[in-house]
C-alpha cells in the first residue's frame, strides 16, 4: 500500500472527463499485504442521542492539527471519517486508533457531542440531514438526489496493498467469496428509520441503491480493466474510480484493494481485526490462488450476500461446485471456522494470532455487534439509551462486548 494517508481525490466532473483525450489507469505497485483501514463514524448530540450536525465544527476542534489529515468530512454533516495510516501490524493499527479515537473524543468535548460507531442511526430520518458545504458533496447530491441523504450510513473500509494491478483484480474477485464474512463478523445495523429491521446489517440494502453499485466485471488482466474504464470515461459514465460503488474495488492510485461491504462496528478493536482478517485472506489467496475466474464467477453472489445481511452468522453460504454434485450449502459460521483454521499457517506474529482467536470466538458464539444492540435495546426500552451506551463503548468509556 502506497505510504500515505488514504485520503481520496476530488472527484473529476463526469461532463469534464467525458471530453478529455483518451487515458491510461496506471496501478501503483505497493507492499503486498500491507492494510489500512477507513471509518465512518455518528456524531450523536446528548440529549436523546439523535444525529447532530457538527462535523464541520469538530474538525476545527482536532488537536493536534496534523491529524485533520486523517479525520474527514462526509456527505452529511452528522458523519465523520476516520482514516488510518498504512499497517504491517494489527497491534500497531490499534494503537494508532486509540490516538485518533482520543482526539476525536477531545473535540467532542467542546461540542458537547458523542461519537459511535454502528452502520445505521437507529431513528434518524434522511429528510432530515444536511449535506456537507462542498463542491463535490453537492454535486453529488444534485445528481443522486434524496439517495445522497439516504447514505447518512456508516462504514468500514479496508485496503490491502498489492504490487500490481493483475494481482489487484484477481484478489478483488477472490475476496468476493469472503462477502459474508464481513458482512456477518461486522453486521451492526439492525435498527432503521425507528425500526427493528430484521437484517444484522440494514446498511448493506441501503448501498445497493446506487448506479455502479455491486460486483466488477470478471476481468483479470489490467489492461483490459484500463479499456474498460476509458470506455466508461468517455461515455460520460464515470469520472474516476470514485463513481464504481462496487462492494469490492481495485484503488490503482493507492496501490490496494478495498473492501466496502462492512459496517463500522461499535469498537475500534474489531475494527482492526476486521482488518487483519482481509490481510491473513490475501496471504492466503494471492499464494495458493485457490479460484478461477470465470463469467460464473458471481453466479451465487447476491444469495450469500442476502444471507449476511439478513441472517449474519446464523445465515448459510451456497457453494457452487464444479458439478452440481459439488454443490452444497453451509452455515456461515462454519464456513468461517473452517477458513479461520486455514489461516493459522500465515500469522506471522502473537497479535495475528489474537484475532483469529477473537474472531473464532464470534463464530462459535454467533456473537455480533448486532446482537449486542438488540439486547441492549432489549434490556433497555429505548433506542436513545442503546445510543447512549453504544458510543460509551466506541469512546473507550466501557470495554469492547465479548472480546475481554
Amino acid at each position: 500500500m502506497k505510504d500515505e494517508t488514504m485520503i481520496e481525490d476530488t472527484q473529476i466532473d463526469s461532463a469534464t472527463a467525458a471530453a478529455a483525450p483518451q487515458e491510461i489507469l496506471p496501478f501503483t505497485s505497493s507492499s503486498p499485504f500491507t492494510m489500512g483501514i477507513e471509518l465512518e463514524l455518528q456524531l450523536v448530540n446528548r440529549r436523546n442521542y439523535n444525529l447532530a450536525s457538527d462535523a464541520v465544527d469538530l474538525l476545527t476542534w482536532i488537536e493536534p492539527r496534523d491529524l485533520q489529515k486523517q479525520i474527514k468530512l462526509e456527505m452529511t454533516q452528522g458523519m465523520i471519517e476516520l482514516n488510518s495510516d498504512v499497517h504491517t501490524r494489527v497491534d500497531h493499527l490499534i494503537e494508532e486508533l486509540k490516538g485518533l479515537r482520543a482526539a476525536l473524543n477531545r473535540g467532542a468535548q467542546y461540542l458537547n457531542i458523542d461519537v459511535s460507531g454502528g452502520g445505521a442511526h437507529p431513528f434518524q430520518h434522511w429528510n432530515e440531514q444536511r449535506i456537507t458545504p462542498s463542491e463535490r458533496f453537492h454535486h453529488l447530491h444534485e445528481k443522486y438526489g434524496y439517495l445522497a441523504k439516504t447514505f447518512t450510513v456508516f462504514g468500514q473500509h479496508i485496503h490491502v496493498g498489492v504490487p500490481n494491478g493483475d494481482d489487484a483484480l484477481y484478489l478483488t474477485h477472490a475476496f468476493s467469496r469472503f462477502v459474508p464474512h464481513f458482512i456477518a463478523l461486522s453486521a451492526a445495523s439492525p435498527f432503521y428509520q425507528g425500526a427493528d429491521t430484521k437484517f444484522d446489517s440494514s446498511r448493506s440494502n441501503v448501498v445497493r441503491a446506487f448506479p455502479l453499485s455491486g460486483t466488477a466485471p470478471t476481468l483479470t488482466r489490467w489492461s483490459d480493466f484500463e479499456a474498460y474504464y476509458d470506455e466508461l470515461l468517455r461515455m460520460g459514465i464515470i469520472g474516476s474510480m470514485k463513481d464504481f460503488y462496487w462492494d469490492i474495488r481495485p484503488k490503482p492510485e493507492y496501490g490496494t484493494v478495498e473492501i466496502r461491504v462492512c459496517d463500522t462496528p461499535l469498537t475500534i478493536e474489531h475494527a482492526a481485526h476486521l482488518g487483519c482478517y482481509a490481510q491473513l485472506l490475501a496471504r492466503w489467496i494471492l499464494t495458493e490462488r485457490p479460484f478461477v475466474i470465470a463469467n460464473d464467477f458471481y453466479l451465487l453472489y447476491q444469495y450469500n450476500r442476502f444471507e449476511a445481511s439478513r441472517y449474519g452468522l446464523n445465515g448459510s453460504i451456497a457453494l457452487h461446485g464444479n458439478n452440481p454434485a459439488d454443490s452444497s450449502k453451509l452455515p456461515i459460521h462454519e464456513h468461517l471456522l473452517g477458513h479461520l483454521q486455514d489461516l493459522q499457517r500465515y500469522t506471522q506474529n502473537d497479535a495475528e494470532q489474537l484475532t483469529l482467536k477473537r474472531l473464532r470466538h464470534m463464530a462459535e458464539g454467533r456473537l455480533s455487534d448486532a446482537a449486542w444492540l438488540r439486547q441492549t435495546f432489549t434490556e433497555r426500552g429505548s433506542l436513545n439509551d442503546m445510543m447512549r451506551l453504544s458510543s460509551e463503548l466506541w469512546m473507550g468509556q466501557k470495554p469492547p462486548p465479548y472480546f475481554q
